[in-house]
């Protein structure tokens, strides 16, 4: 069966793709590639996807000839998605998945409060989708298979690297053997264990925390609404907590906190699984419920990063890169929005449009975003894990006091929910000048909201661009042009200086509010002149 969307999940986990030769291993002296991206998972097939549309020559290579299995990362958040929306698969992607913006908190028996996620009307996109990841991928391998500017070479393992100059030398373990190539730039989107990274001689650094996680996926038909609920010291389970989501096809995903003396091995075999989740409906629905075992896997937490994400000519991302303990959602999301941070500004080095520093701008402005995950995902992960007696007084003092009073549930830590970071110490922004009030700051990613002729804002933002938001004033237009011109192109979108839009963007006639191609916001002014337009926008392309 070929892969397509409407490939069901057993099909995507058990496809096979098949290896091939490559006109390289046959070549006398070793194929020079512009970009070279190693692992096919949601962060490498992204990238390639990203850089393929703005038309570059990508070659992906991965050392697996098939997709994940098992659910793994779940929850995919509306920034992802509008991400995954230019890249032509954010339809298929929410189509397919469960849409969820309500989490519920529960101590022992108790309700203890909701929260949406997503209060305000107005968006495309909900706060979360929950897509087992095998989906994800196999949605992102197909789409990556439309664009003849993307070759994924797979079985295809990396297995030295040398550092050069002007890019890097790989030497690659395939069936046939080992040959050589060498790239301009290499995209490390290897994952957690990233052979590339132990390679380079590099290493993440963090912290490991006591306890382990038992991840159930539980195929069954269940009445749970398809909200996020979180368990602290259920009946059900005592002294731990549990997690539980609902996916696509009737499956569920359930997270059982063990603790650390827990045995791997012996916790992830069926006769362990099954009395846990027995309990579970019983107490949550008041019966037992047919269900059959998908898919297991027993986790430790770990909050890590490397120091630095570029070494020369090699770019790390995602998982490669840093890594983050589950609750929260934080690793697949915030390695796509690495993917997208790479994208526009490899784009534009490679065209000669900007220099080697705008590219450089990628480790801070991302290594800022990763401390930020690491820091939530932290304080999540001592809260959910006290690791002393006093720990958890305070814990569940704080529990009790939620169940009555609101301020104490803005302690409650149940895994934090990932939003996208804004990179408000970007030397690529532009400072404010004029007075704004509101989020869409300069280093903010922008929000969407629906135009008054119909579709969405983001849609009109093509990611190739920069954008200029116009409000109320046509004579804008021709500066922005004006302030462009010899440098890159500028898309210019004219909006009412009222309405949602204006609302969220704090617009008067006049606004103008600059975004570079990733959607962030670079610079914003009351009534920019063109030599505005120009600073911000070399200042933008690292040019100054």
């Amino acid at each position: 069966m070929a892969l397509s969307y409407a490939s069901d999940g057993a099909a995507i986990q058990d496809h096979q793709f098949s290896y091939r030769r490559s006109a390289d291993q046959d070549a006398a002296t070793p194929a020079r590639h512009p970009v070279v991206v190693v692992g096919a998972g949601p962060v490498g097939l992204t990238l390639a996807i990203d850089l393929a549309q703005r038309g570059q020559r990508v070659l992906l290579l991965d050392n697996d000839h098939r997709l994940s299995t098992g659910s793994r990362a779940i929850c995919f958040a509306k920034r992802t998605l509008e991400i995954w929306d230019r890249l032509g698969v954010g339809d298929a992607m929410c189509a397919k998945g469960v849409e969820w913006n309500v989490g519920k908190v529960y101590f022992k028996d108790d309700l203890l409060y909701a929260f949406n996620l997503l209060p305000e009307p107005g968006h495309e996109r909900p706060a979360f989708i929950n897509l087992q990841q095998y989906y994800a991928e196999a949605y992102l391998a197909v789409r990556a298979a439309q664009l003849p500017n993307i070759e994924i070479r797979w079985r295809n393992a990396v297995s030295a690297i040398e550092p050069l100059a002007d890019g890097a030398r790989l030497g690659i373990e395939t069936p046939e053997g080992m040959y050589h190539l060498e790239a301009d730039y290499v995209a490390a989107c290897d994952g957690s264990r990233s052979p590339l990274r132990a390679l380079m001689g590099q290493e993440s650094k963090g912290r490991v925390f006591r306890d382990r996680f038992l991840i159930a996926d539980v195929r069954m038909q269940a009445d749970f609404p398809a909200e996020r609920w979180f368990w602290f010291d259920p009946p059900f389970h005592p002294n731990q907590s549990v997690l539980l989501h609902r996916q696509p096809d009737g499956v569920w995903r359930i997270d059982f906190q063990l603790g650390w003396d827990a045995d791997p091995e012996a916790e992830r075999q069926p006769e362990r699984i099954r009395p846990r989740v027995d309990a579970m409906m019983r107490a949550a629905l008041g019966r037992e419920v047919p269900y059959e075992l998908e898919w297991a896997s027993v986790y430790t937490f770990a909050c890590l990063r490397m120091e630095r994400f570029t070494h020369g000519r090699v770019i790390f991302a995602g998982d490669s890169a840093h890594g983050v303990s589950p609750f929260g959602a934080r690793g697949a999301n915030s390695g796509v929005q690495d993917a997208e941070n790479i994208a526009w500004k490899l784009d534009l080095v490679l065209r000669g449009v900007a220099p080697q520093a705008l590219l450089d701008s990628y480790g801070p402005e991302r290594e800022y975003a990763a401390d930020e995950n690491i820091l939530n995902s932290t304080r999540a992960t001592d809260f959910i894990t006290p690791k002393s007696p006093i720990s958890r007084l305070f814990r569940d003092a704080t529990l009790d006091l939620a169940r009555q009073f609101p301020f104490a549930r803005r302690i409650v830590n149940s895994g934090r929910l990932s939003v996208p970071a804004t990179l408000r110490d970007s030397a690529l922004n532009t400072p404010d000048r004029d007075v704004f009030a509101g989020s869409m700051v300069p280093g903010a990613p922008a929000a969407d909201a629906p135009l008054d002729g119909g579709g969405w804002l983001l849609r009109r933002l093509d990611g190739r661009h920069f954008a200029a938001l116009v409000f109320g004033d046509g004579e804008a237009a021709a500066k922005i042009r004006a302030g462009a011109g010899g440098l890159v192109t500028v898309d210019v979108i004219d909006l009412p200086a009222q309405g949602l839009v204006a609302e969220r963007y704090d617009a008067r006639p006049g606004t103008v509010v600059l975004l570079r191609p990733d959607q962030h916001v670079c610079a914003r002014w009351r009534k920019p002149e063109s030599t505005d337009i120009r600073a911000a926008l070399r200042r933008a392309l690292a040019l100054h």
